[in-house]
This record gives structure tokens, C-alpha cells and sequence, in this order.
């Protein structure tokens, strides 16, 4: 009789990333492989409606037979805009050309891919470990969620904070930096609404794989977000980050 097993149990959920990701690489400088059209269009809808992108991400699993995207569009052009919002802090508060390229470079490599790594790494590892849920029997193909995928979710979860404490910031930053209790409202409220969009956004990432469970985990977040905020605006200490924030460009 013919196993119905493998020891292995390889899948193409575990194999499929490996090789993928040389090529998603190899996308980034090949522009007329880009959907560009497509990217612009997710991310209007990641501020607008998100439950849409994440629907379309179901169609994608369906044709390509994997969760994550293969066009590296979204990561470039996030890249390009975060640089020309940091560009434009740099003109508008900064006077010096040298120190303007340290923030540019300092805010893709560790506010964007660094950061989105470790938080991409985090979850992947998280899910995988403890929301997967078990499979019923041995005939069932084992699933696990890919890392390029967890890293298409921080993506996905920056670009709307990325447009709240980057765009917007900037052109109400006149009012923000001034002193009084309505700029420091403003202000906090700009950046808990932004953490706590970026949270629910990773929410809906990872709930609508279907394979994993309680991932109401990364709502939990939120309501540390809300009760914390207006502690430490009493206690100054978002007051603080937000000078060293505003420092930086």
C-alpha cells in the first residue's frame, strides 16, 4: 500500500516562500513588472476599507496558490513616499543637507525595514507557534503562514499610520508644536489613532487566514493603546517621544 503520509510532511506553504523570494528580490529594480495601478489602489483601500484588500487577498491564495504578494510594488513605492514625506520634513524644519540624508536613510532602513522585519519575524513566529490550529487528522495538509506574507501584513498596517503621522502630521504640525492642552490632544490623539489602526489592520491580516485561531490576540493591543494614552499624556512621557519624534526631522 502506497503511504498516505510523508515523514516530511512538506507542503507548498513550507517550500514555496524559499523560492519565491530570490525572485521578489529580483522584481524590486524591474519597474514594468510592477502592477503599479493595482499597488495605488491598495492602499487607498487600506484607509478606506481594508476588509476589501484582505478579500482580495483570498483570491490571490486562490490563483497563485500562495498568501503572499509576489509583486514587490507595495514595499517600493511605500519606500519612495515615506522618503519624499521625510524629504519634506527635512526642507520644512531642518537646516542642514548632511543631517537631512542621515534622516532619510535612518527613517527607511530603521522606521520602515528594520522595524517591519522584527515585527514581521515576531508574528510570523507567533502564529506559527501558538494561533495555528490543530489539524484534525493526518490526511490534512499541514499549513503555516509565510513570512513574506507577515511582512506584506506590516506593510499593509504601516502605509495608513505612515499617511497619519507623516502626511498629516506635517501639514498640521504648525499647531501640533505649539504650546497648550489642544495641540497635546491633538497631537495624542493623532498617534493613538494611528497605533491603533495599525494593530486593527494587523487584526484583519492574520483573521483572515483560515487556518489560524484567537487571533483576537492582536486586538489586545488596542486597549492597552486607549487606557495608556491618557496616562501618559499626565505623565508627559508621549509628550517626550513625540519631541524626540519631531528632533528627528
Amino acid at each position: 500500500m502506497l503511504p498516505t503520509v510523508s515523514k516530511t510532511r512538506s507542503t507548498p506553504s513550507t517550500s514555496r516562500p524559499n523560492s519565491m523570494f530570490p525572485q521578489y528580490l529580483r522584481r524590486i529594480v524591474k519597474w514594468q513588472q510592477m502592477d503599479i495601478e493595482y499597488t495605488f489602489w491598495q492602499m487607498l483601500h487600506l484607509c478606506t476599507a481594508p476588509k476589501v484588500v484582505y478579500q482580495h487577498t483570498k483570491y490571490h491564495k486562490q490563483t497563485k496558490n500562495q498568501w503572499a504578494r509576489d509583486d514587490p510594488a507595495f514595499v517600493v513605492i511605500c519606500s519612495l513616499l515615506l522618503a519624499v514625506a521625510t524629504i519634506a520634513y527635512c526642507a520644512a524644519y531642518d537646516h542642514s543637507a548632511a543631517h537631512a540624508v542621515f534622516v532619510v536613510i535612518s527613517v527607511l532602513l530603521f522606521h520602515f525595514l528594520l522595524t517591519g522585519v522584527f515585527l514581521a519575524t515576531c508574528c510570523w513566529f507567533l502564529t506559527n507557534a501558538y494561533l495555528r490550529e490543530e489539524a484534525p487528522n493526518s490526511h490534512v495538509v499541514e499549513q503555516r503562514v509565510e513570512w513574506l506574507y507577515a511582512f506584506d501584513v506590516h506593510c499593509n498596517s504601516f502605509f495608513p499610520m505612515f499617511v497619519m503621522l507623516y502626511v498629516i502630521h506635517y501639514f498640521v504640525s504648525p499647531l501640533l508644536v505649539a504650546h497648550g492642552f489642544i495641540p497635546e490632544l491633538l497631537s495624542n490623539l493623532l498617534f493613538m489613532v494611528a497605533a491603533s489602526y495599525y494593530h486593527y489592520l494587523n487584526f484583519l491580516g492574520y483573521d483572515v487566514l483560515p487556518f489560524l485561531e484567537r487571533t483576537t490576540f492582536f486586538l489586545y493591543p488596542i486597549g492597552v493603546i486607549i487606557v495608556l494614552s491618557p496616562i501618559c499624556s499626565d505623565f508627559k512621557w508621549l509628550q517626550s517621544f513625540k519631541i524626540c519624534y519631531e528632533y528627528v526631522f
